[in-house]
């Protein structure tokens, strides 16, 4: 049966979470979780995003600030929910005891939320700005100061993933990770969502939150690069101000990405499938497994390489 190579978009994407995968289609979203005793659970639920249906929160450029909440909204209550299979009896029997209801999970989910983003912006965007600053003591050329801000921007977020990527216990999430990327590259390759298929696809894919978050920071660089202002102050309100901009702009150029295949797509997509070698391991066929149940919880494939490749895909 001759298949097409060309990618094609599916609209579906997710995430690692502890021994499992999220997938998103639309507003639905499953969790799929090797659980202790070796079965795998699917949890299939609906998130609308933290705005809704409302028409401002699509707008080009003011929708990729909405979506970076939106994912790390999602990212925590599936990281939690898949956590919970693994806490200890004890902890599990008296959290069932508890009177506590949802209201209070979502308040602390949202403190959590902030707090991440805020230490986020800390390391990534005020750190660099403050060594910069001090070695614009000695250094009188104002563009050479930038372009020190910036290499040190990048320098601190490579390391950043260096570092974490070395640590044992994130090893099983990267290869969780690399389940959740060649599941999807295998889909919109047009090859059918078998485990044999999925080995065999890339672990890279072009719109993964580790190329968004490079898009970020190479975005940043040059944003402030050329916007400069000599008072301390409003150097630091602009440098906070522009961070919702500067993610505007890094979804659109992660949205293209992830709908054409040009060569100018290619080469600002280097550097994050790049990056993805770091955040992405070699999956085993049990993740894959797990990989393939939460796909098929929320997106009919053969429907999809039904439509979009134009065969049927007998039943396997």
């Amino acid at each position: 049966m001759a298949r097409r190579r060309q990618t094609q978009y599916s609209g579906i994407g997710g995430q690692a979470v502890l021994e499992g995968v999220m997938m998103k289609n639309r507003t639905k979203y499953a969790v799929a979780v090797r659980k202790p005793d070796g079965e795998i659970d699917v949890q299939v639920e609906e998130y609308k995003g933290i705005c809704g249906d409302k028409g401002f929160a699509k707008l080009p450029l003011i929708r990729g600030t909405f979506a970076f909440i939106d994912s790390l909204v999602l990212g925590m209550r599936v990281t939690m929910h898949s956590a919970s299979f693994y806490e200890d009896e004890e902890d599990a029997q008296e959290e069932k005891t508890e009177k506590s209801g949802g209201r209070a999970d979502d308040i602390m989910m949202g403190v959590t939320v902030v707090i991440s983003v805020v230490i986020a912006v800390a390391l990534f965007m005020l750190l660099p700005f403050w060594i910069s600053d001090l070695l614009g003591k000695y250094i009188r050329n104002a563009s050479l100061v930038a372009i020190l801000e910036g290499i040190l921007r990048i320098l601190i977020f490579v390391g950043y993933i260096v570092a974490i990527s070395l640590m044992r216990d994130i090893k099983r999430l990267y290869m969780y990770h690399g389940a959740e990327h060649k599941c999807i590259n295998c889909i919109e390759r047009g090859r059918p969502l078998t485990v044999k298929d999925v080995m065999r696809s890339s672990r890279q894919h072009k719109r993964c939150g580790t190329s968004f978050l490079l898009f970020v920071v190479l975005v940043s660089v040059i944003v402030f690069f050329f916007i400069r202002v000599d008072n301390m102050a409003l150097k630091l309100v602009l440098r906070l101000l522009l961070v919702p901009v500067i993610a505007g702009i890094s979804y659109e150029m992660i949205r293209l990405a992830g709908r054409s295949d040009n060569i100018f797509v290619r080469v600002i997509s280097a550097p994050g499938m790049w990056m993805q070698r770091l955040t992405t391991k070699e999956p085993d066929e049990d993740m894959v497994k797990v990989a393939i149940a939460s796909v098929e919880a929320v997106f009919d494939w053969r429907a999809y390489l039904q439509e979009t490749f134009g065969y049927d895909v007998d039943d396997l």
